[in-house]
């Protein structure tokens, strides 16, 4: 199976024991919406949030967004449950399973082995996977689980609320930063020192984002917890897209238009691309490997770069 193209520029978590935001959900307008059955569901809601989901699979128009669902983790006894009602019943309208706290490729593996069970009983077409990159060994291993299930790995979230747990940050946040990972200036000559903040999750992130890249799937920032401080949020957003993330979580449908801005490429990004793919193209016909654009070298790192952008554009148009 060819991992399909689809964007992932904001992907909405929706609670599958919430049937008014399951009604809502599907024109929210985010490229990816995941029910959630687990970390957004009280242990006792379980069940019949899983049927809800079901429910909303088979009765709701989900034609806009792609649409996922988060199972329970594989250490609980909610897990294979999760995997067999709800593929059994819906799979045929289901693109991705979302697989939490992923420590090693074997838990992907279990997955794989009983989705293309049920696809071959029902004669379904393949369902994608996506994996939480949550805890410490899901970060040790990290490289491993990129390269598991190719045929059916799609992407890679980091998810920082869990991850902080796991490597027992010293923060309540999801998602921020803290004054707590900072360094000071040098004295300056009145002895007066300035702080500067740090990006606490930044290897986690750019580790990730490389696994993700050397084996060809999407890489996905996770939440950002205070959805009251959407400039936080853009920012965050921000963060993950210059490194070259694809898309971020969204826990409310207010983060949803800003993750959809911040991760498509802006009209005069998309401009300055083209325009270096039409200078690199006129120097191939002279012979030449580089070229100077606007006063600066461009060569065939550049065309790479600049190849990336349009294509993304041309997604957003849908040519």
């Amino acid at each position: 199976m060819a991992i399909r193209d689809r964007l992932h520029r904001s992907e909405l978590a929706v609670p599958a024991s919430n049937l008014r935001m399951l009604e809502k959900a599907p024109t929210a307008g985010a490229d990816v919406v995941f029910l959630d059955l687990e970390d957004a569901v009280a242990p006792d809601d379980k069940v019949q949030a899983r049927a809800n989901a079901i429910a909303a699979l088979q009765s709701q128009d989900w034609s806009q967004c792609a649409v996922s669902v988060r199972i329970n983790g594989l250490d609980t006894h909610w897990a294979y449950r999760d995997i067999i009602e709800i593929v059994e019943a819906v799979g045929n309208r289901l693109d991705m399973i979302l697989v939490p706290k992923v420590g090693r490729p074997a838990d992907l593996e279990f997955v794989e082995l009983l989705l293309s069970q049920i696809e071959q009983a029902h004669g379904y077409e393949p369902i994608a996977l996506t994996a939480l990159i949550e805890t410490a060994p899901g970060m040790a291993n990290v490289e491993r689980i990129a390269e598991a299930c190719p045929e059916r790995l799609e992407a890679l979230v980091f998810g920082v609320g869990d991850y902080a747990a796991s490597t027992r940050a010293r923060t309540t946040v999801i998602g921020g930063v803290t004054p707590e990972y900072a360094v000071l200036t040098d004295p300056a000559a009145d002895g007066a020192r300035e702080l500067h903040w740090g990006d606490p999750w930044h290897f986690a992130l750019s580790r990730v984002l490389v696994a993700c890249r050397a084996n060809g799937l999407r890489p996905i920032d996770g939440p950002f917890g205070d959805f009251n401080d959407p400039d936080g949020y853009r920012m965050s957003a921000r963060r993950a897209a210059a490194l070259g993330y694809d898309g971020k979580w969204a826990i409310h449908p207010s983060q949803i238009a800003i993750a959809n801005e911040v991760f498509s490429p802006l009209p005069e990004e998309v401009e300055r691309a083209r325009r270096i793919i039409a200078a690199m193209e006129e120097a191939a016909r002279d012979g030449r490997g580089a070229v100077s654009l606007d006063g600066r070298l461009i060569d065939a790192a550049s065309i790479k770069m600049a190849e990336n952008v349009v294509a993304r554009a041309d997604r957003l148009r849908g040519d």
